[in-house]
């Protein structure tokens, strides 16, 4: 057994498309956040203290792009002036251009060098210099939940603006990491960083459904796996000196459609003249739908003839959850407690891009949220549950093959918590990962001749807890209830 958990923690365990966002409860999606506790006044003095280190640390070397109509950021990543930033900031301007650093000097820049193959990265070199404030680039792999800062010069007038999220989701393929960090029009080839200060990618694309442009939650950054070798072509000397086509922030222009929570089914459908997401320009469609804070709702797309991907956006512009398959056959089901009240935005979009096809849509509605009603209004502590199955369609673990569920919830230093995990159909297996992820507690029953797990545990560190759900044989699956209190 403790095999199959080493193993997983050195794994991702992030399917493509699954996004990690701590605001509510989204059951059976490959990894799904939870929100067990309001953060105490402890555990805000550090992510304060993170916050501040992280932008002293890295600020100074972050610089505005002035560009005709226009403006961008760039990083500043070597002590003679080596810029990084967007290949679509400035490839329409000038070979000179005027960069401003976060001291308020403005120097003269020249472009030297640009992606290839469309790859959205040019590289700046400033005049003259030789003791300039740096950037380091993350050596780490990165991982979906850890935490990640953005600085740029949004609307090119508030240089130095500062902004924080998490890396929702990681596209390994393309090359681009998703976050929920504010990355608006003129952030374009800002770093995004990792909490120690390190760049993990260059912010490059942001969705949006506003006229103005505005960030809505949902923002693409060109990961660090493919910044470093273009960076050695630059240094090699063999990177394009002329700009390749990149690609650029897209807005879409479909406005949101009406959706009535235990409504009508909605039957639509996704191809040519839709929204298009800017990740890997796929079709979508958007929806909005007024939510109450803690009521829960379902919401199911199904289609036979595309592999449906919905997307919640709170009214807050965080990103609350994704789901690309956890409906059965292919099909997407989001299940959550909805964190606050507003307007909600739904994307209802496809796995793939370019997908062409119908699907039929339809949002449900509880009265209520999750709340414990045995815990007095005004204390935080709650119990979730959760039900689920295991079986075709979940993903595997690399180890054996078996088929697995991964929850994620924020937790603190010295909570007391129990996780059980039921089934009437399989031999269970329970583990929780901590922050680092690294086992933290794992159980297979509870007791002789009972096959369900359970967890009775002091955290032992704050931040991000990871629980997975699964059997102890591969190619064994069913239904299961996991509770969490």
């Amino acid at each position: 057994m403790n095999t199959k958990l080493l193993t997983l923690a050195a794994s991702s365990l992030i399917a493509a498309r699954t996004t990690l966002a701590v605001f509510g409860i989204s059951s059976l999606a490959a990894t799904t956040p939870l929100l067990l506790n309001a953060t105490p006044a402890s555990a805000q003095v550090s992510d304060e203290q993170t916050n501040v280190r992280v932008y002293q640390k890295a600020s100074p070397a972050v610089v505005s792009i002035a560009i005709p109509n226009g403006s961008g950021s760039g990083s500043i990543i070597s002590p003679d002036g080596l810029i990084l930033t967007n290949a679509h900031v400035v490839q329409n301007a000038s070979r000179t251009l005027t960069v401003t650093l976060a001291d308020g000097r403005r120097l003269p820049a020249d472009v030297v060098a640009f992606g290839d193959r469309g790859l959205d990265l040019a590289v700046l070199k400033i005049r003259g210099q030789n003791n300039l404030p740096t950037i380091p680039l993350a050596r780490n792999p990165v991982q979906v939940g850890q935490r990640a800062y953005a600085i740029g010069n949004p609307f090119g007038r508030f240089q130095g603006t500062f902004t924080v999220g998490i890396v929702s989701r990681i596209d390994r393929e393309r090359g681009l990491i998703q976050t929920d960090a504010a990355i608006n029009p003129g952030n374009s080839g800002g770093p995004l960083l990792n909490s120690q200060g390190e760049l993990i990618g260059v912010n490059t694309a942001i969705f949006t459904n506003s006229q103005a442009g505005g960030n809505i939650g949902i923002g693409f950054a060109i990961a660090i796996d493919r910044i470093q070798p273009f960076l050695t072509s630059v240094r090699q000397g063999t990177a394009p000196r002329v700009a390749q086509t990149a690609p650029r922030s897209r807005r879409s222009t479909n406005p949101p459609q009406a959706l009535t929570l235990n409504g009508e089914l909605i039957a639509d459908r996704l191809g040519p003249g839709d929204n298009v997401l800017p990740t890997d320009n796929s079709f979508f469609k958007a929806y909005r739908f007024e939510g109450r804070a803690g009521q829960q709702v379902r919401i199911d797309m199904v289609s036979r003839e595309i592999d449906p991907f919905l997307i919640l956006i709170a009214p807050n512009g965080r990103t609350l959850a994704q789901d690309y398959n956890s409906g059965g056959n292919r099909n997407a089901r989001i299940v959550t407690s909805l964190p606050i009240s507003g307007t909600y935005l739904l994307i209802a979009n496809s796995y793939q891009g370019g997908e062409v096809g119908s699907f039929e849509l339809r949002a449900m509605a509880s009265r209520t949220g999750l709340r414990n009603p045995n815990i007095p209004q005004g204390q935080t502590r709650s119990i979730i549950q959760l039900q689920g199955t295991l079986g075709p369609g979940a993903p595997r673990l690399p180890s054996d093959g078996s088929w697995y569920r991964s929850y994620t919830f924020d937790g603190v230093a010295g909570q007391p918590i129990r996780i059980s995990l039921e089934s009437p159909d399989f031999n269970t297996y329970l583990a929780l990962l901590g922050p680092d992820g690294r086992k933290v507690a794992e159980n297979n029953n509870v007791g002789r001749n009972n096959q369900n797990s359970a967890l009775d545990l002091t955290l032992p560190f704050s931040g991000t807890y990871r629980v997975i759900v699964n059997a102890s044989e591969p190619g064994v699956g069913g239904r299961y209830r996991l509770v969490i209190r």
